[in-house]
C-alpha cells in the first residue's frame, strides 16, 4: 500500500469520527462524501473486467459493500431539528463503515506481505483472471457501502420532514 492509500482509508476512517460526533444533514454533507468516492475511483478503476467469474467477485464485494452500507445508515440516529435533520452515528454504525474500510486495508496488506501466493491459488481455482478484477471488486465496494449509507440518510433525512439546505461542510455540529 502506498502513502495514498494510507491517507485515504484515513480520511475515511475520519469521517466515523464526524459521524459519531453527528451532523446537520445538508446537500454538501451528503454529496461530499459520494463525490470523494468517485474522485477517488477513477484513481484506481481503468476498467471493470469480465471474463471468467470476475464480474461475480465483483458483484459480490459490491453487495457486501451494500450491505454494510445500508446497515452503518439504517442505525445511524437521524432527528429533527427544527427545520433541518440531525444525524448521528453510533457504535454499530462505526464498527460496520470500519469493517468496510479494514477488509479492504487488510486484503491489501495480507496481499503485499505474503498472501498472494494464496489469492493466485483462490483465483485460478475460482476463475478470477487478474488481481485487476480484484482491484475493481474493492474498489466498487467502497462505492456501494457509500452509496447506499449516503442513500439511507437522505431517505432517513426526507421522512423526518427536514428540509435538507445547501449548507457547508466545516459548520460546526449542532448540539444534541
Amino acid at each position: 500500500m502506498t502513502i495514498t492509500d494510507y491517507l485515504m482509508n484515513i480520511g475515511l476512517i475520519g469521517l466515523v469520527v464526524l459521524q459519531i460526533r453527528g451532523h446537520k444533514v445538508t446537500r454538501a454533507r451528503l454529496l461530499f462524501p459520494l463525490v470523494a468516492t468517485v474522485f477517488v475511483a477513477t484513481q484506481f478503476l481503468h476498467t471493470i473486467p469480465t471474463a471468467g467469474n470476475d464480474l461475480v467477485l465483483i458483484v459480490g464485494l459490491a453487495c457486501v459493500g451494500v450491505a454494510l452500507g445500508l446497515g452503518a445508515g439504517l442505525v445511524t440516529n437521524v432527528r429533527l431539528d427544527g427545520v433541518s435533520a440531525f444525524a448521528k452515528a453510533g457504535l454499530v454504525a462505526a464498527v460496520l463503515w470500519v469493517a468496510g474500510i479494514g477488509a479492504r486495508m487488510g486484503f491489501a496488506l495480507w496481499v503485499g506481505h505474503g498472501g498472494q501466493a494464496a489469492v493466485t491459488r483462490f483465483s485460478i481455482l475460482h476463475h478470477i483472471t487478474s488481481g485487476t478484477a480484484w482491484g475493481a471488486a474493492f474498489v466498487l465496494m467502497a462505492m456501494a457501502e457509500v452509496a447506499s449509507r449516503t442513500g439511507v440518510l437522505y431517505l432517513k433525512a426526507r421522512r423526518s420532514g427536514a428540509v435538507i439546505e445547501r449548507g457547508g461542510l466545516l459548520r460546526a455540529p449542532v448540539a444534541a
